[in-house]
């Protein structure tokens, strides 16, 4: 897997913007990404839809790797870890979490994450709440207008349309305002929203080679 990297300032704090769906946040030692939607494909399965464990598996390989590549001491999903409670696929994911017991794990909670006590506990999580606030910054699921500080959010899977010769193409990326910094959805297994997006927003678009500022 190729990591291509981009860092930008926010708020006189450093970023790394990754080509693999993540953002490292270097003051924070924190890995951060957003909608990994674990558990959707046995989710499928289950009502009938074959799909290949294989997605979900290449998901968490690319974790492996920017874990490695970073060595994180945080590591923050910004809402919908899980697609539908709890299945087979959460086992898979608590075993590949059980493989970093020294990295601390936070959730954000999203509209997907119905966690209940005893899959909280089997989940392994340092810290989950609806919102998270970190020095001048709030990692929310949802940006929400009422709230003043700078918001790290997901939600939306940002995407961006390139029109090609032959035909348009849509790449994830992140999305850059005044007062947020969407991620896009972690996990390869989602669609892109390309028109419910922060308006007057920096693109930083990316493909498996590079990351381009739009």
């Amino acid at each position: 897997m190729n990591v291509q990297t981009k860092k930008i300032k926010i708020r006189q704090e450093t970023f790394t913007l990754t080509n693999q769906r993540a953002l490292f946040w270097e003051e924070q030692k924190a890995l951060i990404l957003s909608d990994l939607h674990i558990g959707k494909t046995a989710h499928f399965r289950k009502n009938g839809i074959a799909l290949a464990n294989q997605i979900m598996k290449n998901d968490l390989e690319r974790l492996s790797i920017l874990i490695e590549y970073f060595k994180p001491e945080k590591f923050i999903v910004v809402g919908d870890l899980l697609h539908a409670g709890d299945n087979s696929d959460v086992d898979e994911f608590c075993s590949w979490r059980n493989q970093y017991n020294d990295l601390e794990f936070h959730l954000i909670e999203g509209n997907h994450d119905r966690i209940s006590k005893k899959l909280e506990s089997k989940l392994c999580l340092n810290f989950k709440s609806e919102l998270m606030e970190i020095e001048d910054f709030m990692l929310i699921h949802d940006f929400e207008k009422k709230h003043s500080k700078f918001q790290i959010t997901g939600h939306i899977h940002p995407g961006f349309v390139i029109n090609s010769v032959v035909k348009k193409i849509k790449l994830p990326c992140f999305v850059v305002t005044e007062n947020q910094l969407l991620l896009p959805a972690f996990s390869e297994f989602t669609g892109l929203d390309t028109k419910n997006l922060p308006k007057k927003g920096r693109f930083y678009v990316f493909t498996d080679a590079e990351i381009y500022e739009i």
